[in-house]
């Protein structure tokens, strides 16, 4: 069992019960002289206790939430921190900001260490806006309800009414008139909220836009860039990595695509033939419960390294797992780190899923990173930019197959396994692509109408497309397939990381392949830094680059590629 931090500025039973319950420790902090080093130090690990407090009451809120959002008490005990405490603790937030940055003593602070906080300080500073508080409130109020309308659609196939998670693995099925059967379900009951969906989107954006021009931006794109401490990389970046893409991975996914329309022996490949097993072999089952699981990442993760099973031994321990499908349980999964006790939460809605396995090594890896980075003197340290938090969970998916065995009877199964997760991973790349592409677009023109966003989609997807698949007589699902990413809806232009830290979380796995114990000791140094680095000195900790060319890409399609034909 993990050693909680006791506190000493909060006392120990502090609850989130009212602002007046928070309010005079903010006060202190506002009232509190900080003229020598030593004072603002301690107002520092002051200030981060009381931020790591709220954080976790925050997670806890939104955790419980998720678990059952049918519960309207839950949803109320999150919306009232949204509403009620976090705008408050925005604008105070500003205020101290500014108390620090003026403090006389600021330059006697280690500049090595503190270089990336002050840095997020001033630009939070930069880009704070009073009017923009109760905005971005109705924001978060708004944005929850994706996760509402998602988590209440249920179909019915076979006479079991299922989550869209579990119905979505009869697409799997050898039975190609029960894929298409499930296909129709699924997307039927989609359908039916697909104008819901995109009234949401569009108050969203309007909300997103609104909080953008205010804080004097041209635009929320902009604004983003700038709330998301995107110091190391720019949007002409990122078209670069789009384009790097479509020019160096598309055709793979062509490849992939002509070998599964010859293995399946069709004419046309429709929509619901894209996950089904190209030798009409069942649908792998590699764990039978959420506590079977759980078991076998544990021994998977030990395997690999001891402390990496540690992690998520004392995680359910401490009962911070919560791993089943059900009904009324929000989409999705995530890791949701808690500040102050710095043991996380994993939540997912596993369905006995090869998908799943990726998805819990992926929020283990995740999980590794706050245990790696606890120790941390600042909960700001802690707070990981995603491309770097996304290195640790998408190279644990990869470094894991040393231990994955454990959820595969043999070796076919295990390489089948593995062979679906390599190409699924030269497939979301395009994917990615499209996505982040498509947020540049709607936020650069944020007055668009519903057909021109309809237009430009389908544009994308067939510029990051194959165009092998016949969607004839589904064209209307096919405009709204972009309504399934929740981080459109949730948390926008958080994606295109995922992309960058593919790429990175392939180069450790090469570094893997050719040195285990140097490439995990890497891996875990990088990840013990937390955010008191650049994103590429922490890459570089990690032993691979920050780097999203063509030629890098290339190379790593390559190696892909050559690990691929190892499987054959």
């Amino acid at each position: 069992m993990i050693t909680i931090t006791q506190r000493n500025f909060l006392p120990q039973k502090l609850k989130v019960t009212s602002w007046e319950a928070l309010a005079p420790f903010f006060s202190q902090l506002m009232e509190r002289a900080i003229d020598t080093k030593h004072e603002l130090e301690k107002w520092l690990k002051d200030r981060s206790e009381l931020e790591a407090f709220c954080s976790e009451d925050l997670a806890w809120r939104y955790v419980r939430m998720t678990c059952d959002t049918a519960n309207a008490d839950l949803e109320k005990a999150y919306l009232f921190f949204v509403t009620e405490i976090e705008p408050k603790i925005s604008t105070l937030n500003d205020k101290l900001n500014r108390k620090l940055i003026e403090s006389k003593c600021i330059n006697e602070l280690d500049h090595d260490k503190y270089f990336i906080y002050l840095r997020s300080i001033r630009k939070e500073i930069e880009i704070f806006r009073e009017e923009n508080v109760p905005l971005v409130a109705e924001i978060q109020t708004e944005s929850q309800k994706y996760g509402s309308i998602v988590g209440s659609m249920m179909v019915t196939i076979d006479d079991k009414e299922l989550t869209l998670q579990q119905a979505s693995n009869y697409l799997k099925n050898p039975d190609r008139k029960k894929r298409e059967e499930a296909f129709i379900k699924i997307n039927e009951k989609r359908q039916e909220h697909a104008k819901e969906l995109d009234e949401l989107f569009d108050k969203l954006i309007s909300l997103r836009n609104k909080v953008a021009i205010n804080a004097g931006f041209k635009n929320f794109r902009d604004y983003m860039f700038a709330a998301l401490g995107r110091f190391d990389y720019s949007p002409e970046d990122c078209f670069a990595f789009h384009d790097a893409v479509q020019k160096e991975v598309v055709p793979l996914v062509k490849v992939f695509t002509e070998k599964r329309k010859k293995e399946l022996q069709l004419e046309t490949l429709r929509p619901w033939d894209l996950e089904v097993d190209t030798k009409n072999r069942e649908a792998l089952e590699p764990f039978t419960s959420g506590a079977d699981l759980l078991e076998k990442t544990i021994r998977c993760f030990k395997k690999v390294d001891e402390y990496f099973a540690w992690c998520i031994e004392t995680m359910d321990n401490m009962e911070r797992l919560d791993l089943e499908s059900r009904k009324g349980k929000a989409p999705g999964g995530y890791n949701y780190p808690m500040a102050e006790t710095s043991v996380p939460f994993i939540f997912m809605n596993a369905a006995s899923s090869t998908r799943d396995v990726e998805t819990m090594v992926h929020e283990g890896g995740h999980a590794v990173h706050s245990f790696l980075s606890k120790d941390l003197e600042l909960a700001a340290f802690k707070s990981c930019p995603s491309e770097v938090a996304e290195l640790a969970s998408m190279s644990m998916e990869l470094i894991s197959y040393d231990g994955q065995d454990e959820f595969y009877k043999n070796k076919e199964d295990f390489n089948r396994a593995k062979e679906e997760h390599l190409e699924g991973i030269i497939k979301i790349l395009p994917w990615i692509a499209t996505i982040d592409k498509f947020q540049h677009w709607i936020y650069s023109n944020p007055n668009h109408t519903n057909d021109e966003r309809k237009k430009y989609w389908l544009q994308l997807s067939a510029d990051f497309g194959t165009g092998m698949v016949d969607w004839n007589g589904f064209e209307n699902v096919k405009e709204h397939t972009w309504q399934r990413q929740l981080h459109l809806y949730e948390v926008p232009f958080y994606y295109i990381e995922y992309g960058m830290a593919q790429l990175g979380a392939l180069a450790v796995w090469k570094n893997f392949i050719q040195d285990k114990n140097k490439a995990i000791e890497q891996y875990k140094q990088a990840l013990s830094l937390g955010y008191t680095k650049t994103i590429s000195e922490i890459y570089k900790t990690a032993g691979v680059e920050f780097n999203f060319s063509a030629k890098y890409i290339n190379e790593l399609m390559s190696f892909v590629k050559e690990e691929l034909a190892k499987l054959d």
